[in-house]
């Protein structure tokens, strides 16, 4: 994993600066149990994403993220270390929203199923999902954390990186991106404040009062906010349904 790392840093970092999440901090180690590290290969060359356990075998991430040889590391908080917290899984099936446009981002979430159960522990296990009738209204404070670039000259952290974002009103995302949707997507992330997701960000969770209501999805490529999120609530269905159809089957 270290020398797929190096090789991914080598890759995003021209100048390998030291940093943070845009605007943001280190996480407290294994405060976020749920948070999974995505490796993965297009077209031969590494890439990285994040990704969030959502059930014992599933984790749940951004359909962008899809390639080949994905590896799913739980239960880190220094991806460069041998940490003996985690747990290195490959994905058994990936399996894109049927309606995944990669072209303008629509529908963008994944449910990978890995290959045997987790182990749960305190440093790993499942985060919540949002019921039918949740709600995310302008102005709740959600927060967001991964392993990806922490600025625009895209330098990469080894440890987990968090920060505090405001959901937007969706007018603040309609005039942004033209293929912005208000029933399947949040805004978040105050266009005055430098705080934000960003590249390598893409899968993990948008969590708001202990719940994963959103998937970093895209944005601008300055890294401004605010940013668009796949809304959860959008694809419970579809998430329920997949998950309860490969439950009880194991690999071929």
């Amino acid at each position: 994993m270290v020398l797929f790392l190096l090789l991914v840093a080598l890759l995003l970092s021209p100048t390998g600066e030291a940093g943070k999440i845009i605007g943001g901090h280190e996480a407290k180690p294994h405060s976020r149990p749920y948070m999974a590290f995505l490796q993965f290969k297009i077209s031969g060359k590494p890439h990285i994403c994040g990704g969030f356990l959502v059930r014992e075998d599933f984790v749940l991430t951004a359909a962008h993220c899809l390639g080949s040889s994905i590896d799913v590391t739980l239960g880190a908080h220094n991806i460069m270390g041998r940490e003996r917290t985690q747990q290195v899984i490959p994905v058994w099936r990936a399996f894109p929203h049927p309606h995944y446009n990669n072209m303008t981002l629509v529908n963008d979430i994944m449910l990978l199923q890995l290959t045997r159960k987790v182990n749960v522990t305190t440093a790993v296990s499942p985060i919540s999902l949002p019921r039918d009738w949740d709600t995310v209204k302008p102005g709740m404070l959600c927060s967001v954390a991964g392993w990806g670039c922490l600025d625009v000259n895209m330098s990469l952290p080894t440890k987990l990186q968090e920060v505090e974002l405001e959901v937007q009103s969706a007018e603040k995302c309609t005039s942004r991106y033209e293929n912005y949707s208000t029933t399947t997507q949040i805004c978040a992330g105050d266009a005055r404040k430098k705080k934000s997701s960003f590249r390598g960000d893409s899968g993990g969770p948008l969590v708001c009062n202990g719940v994963a209501q959103g998937i970093v999805s895209y944005g601008k490529k300055d890294g401004t906010p605010p940013r668009v999120f796949t809304r959860i609530s959008s694809f419970l269905p579809w998430i329920q349904t997949t998950m309860k159809q490969y439950e009880l089957q194991g690999p071929d």
